[in-house]
């Protein structure tokens, strides 16, 4: 069968980019103080999910994959995110513990990415978050078999509704299969968009030191 759809010109989609430039001397010595500053800026400026990032992991195919995560920690290690470790993601990280992160802010025409490898947090780091979400939050990270088929909307609320009646009766429990990961990094860029695609791109790269080498990339 054809379908006839009308296309848009793709090609002419575009924008120009005019932020101020970014020079090497703008840059703190670690990606992680240099970010934690970005992200305190997209914070002030009330940018839409300032913490979503993409999080691409390798199967044990060598194939990629890509999905998007909240950043819900941030220190001198890394940065860490909470899931499923039965998910998609969880058995790729079990596989191959190495991956990439990437931060995009339209509005203020960044990108930010980081590169490494990835560990759980503990236990007890996993438990004070899964506490300190929202009871419906705790109630679907319990009750969602995570990229596993489902046979209907039914059945997954049906779970849910079966995980309320056990909150209801006491707090829940950190489930076995759900907690945290740190992806501490190697590596990292950080771009800005400027006029005619001639964009501001830096990157660190890390020493056998421990020392960040910090260079600027052609666009």
């Amino acid at each position: 069968m054809t379908y006839n759809m009308p296309m848009s010109n793709l090609s002419d989609m575009r924008r120009d980019f005019n932020q101020p430039d970014l020079t090497r001397s703008d840059l703190l010595a670690d990606p992680i103080h240099q970010f934690q500053t970005w992200l305190d800026e997209a914070i002030k400026l009330d940018i839409l999910d300032p913490t979503a990032m993409t999080l691409a992991t390798v199967d044990e195919q060598g194939r990629p994959a890509a999905r998007i995560v909240l950043l819900k920690g941030l220190d001198e290690q890394g940065l860490c995110f909470y899931t499923n470790y039965h998910s998609a993601k969880g058995r790729q990280l079990a596989t191959n513990p190495h991956a990439a992160l990437v931060f995009f802010w339209p509005q203020m025409d960044r990108q930010v990415r980081f590169e490494g490898t990835v560990e759980k947090v503990s236990r007890e780091q996993s438990e004070v978050y899964f506490k300190s979400r929202p009871l419906g939050s705790q109630i679907s990270a319990a009750a969602s078999d995570q990229s596993q088929p489902i046979a209907s909307r039914e059945m997954l609320e049906a779970r849910a509704a079966k995980v309320t009646k056990q909150a209801q009766a006491g707090e829940l429990d950190l489930p076995d299969f759900w907690g945290g990961y740190r992806l501490t990094p190697n590596r990292a860029e950080f771009w800005v968009g400027r006029p005619s695609r001639l964009h501001d791109r830096f990157a660190y790269t890390l020493q056998a030191g421990g020392n960040w080498c910090i260079e600027r990339l052609c666009p």
